[in-house]
């Protein structure tokens, strides 16, 4: 298939809880597909303090990630609709996932009028795919490859971010949504990254549910 060959979306936005392999993911399409690859910027100097339950950490942290993510975003509005596609591995409308999961209620009120002053003003992806993941996948995940202060997240924190993830994008309906059950995603298997390919060909709109032949494969043996 020659890069992009019968796919319609010019600006994917790959989703997903942390370690559920959205960045790799994001990696992948680039290349098979074409895109310029667009990722979320790590550095934050507050998150230490956030994960030590600094108090006012919170608010600071989450001002920083919305601040970095919109001013990467508005300078997408700039490049060439008609020539470039671009593979973001994540959704600015996330941001308020973990708002809502760390701010008080006096701070999502100031938290709200920033945001909506900004969220007009950055480009909608034409298609969002979420890799779903539980959280006994995320708990084994962050104690094979976590650093430190990941693996001294509680699982009550952890717990709540995975649900509330689940409810955001169970709900969402603002672009056509690729959903795809990522517990045994493989992605170094070739066959499937090019079936997640053909799913997204098959899209049109609404809400596609794809469980990958990793997962299946392993239910069929138990």
């Amino acid at each position: 298939m020659k890069p992009g060959e019968e796919i319609v979306f010019r600006h994917i936005a790959v989703e997903g809880v942390f370690k559920s392999r959205k960045t790799l993911l994001a990696h992948l399409l680039a290349q098979k597909i074409g895109g310029q690859l667009v990722l979320d910027q790590p550095g934050n100097p507050y998150l230490k303090d956030f994960y030590n339950e600094k108090e006012g950490a919170a608010f600071l942290t989450q001002l920083i990630f919305l601040a970095n993510r919109y001013h990467q975003q508005s300078r997408l509005l700039q490049r060439d609709l008609f020539l470039d596609r671009i593979i973001c591995d994540y959704l600015f409308e996330k941001d308020k996932i973990y708002a809502y999961q760390t701010l008080t209620d006096d701070e999502l009120l100031v938290y709200e009028r920033i945001y909506s002053l900004l969220s007009d003003r950055v480009p909608r992806p034409d298609l969002v795919i979420y890799l779903q993941i539980s959280l006994p996948t995320l708990k084994k995940r962050l104690d094979k490859e976590g650093d430190q202060i990941e693996k001294n997240i509680s699982e009550k924190y952890l717990e709540d971010l995975v649900e509330a993830y689940d409810y955001f994008f169970f709900n969402y309906k603002a672009t056509p949504l690729l959903v795809i059950k990522a517990d045994d995603l493989d992605l170094n298997k070739e066959e499937e990254v090019w079936d997640i390919i053909e799913q997204i060909k098959q899209l049109k709109k609404g809400t596609l549910f794809y469980v990958p032949q990793s997962y299946r494969a392993k239910n069929i043996k138990k």
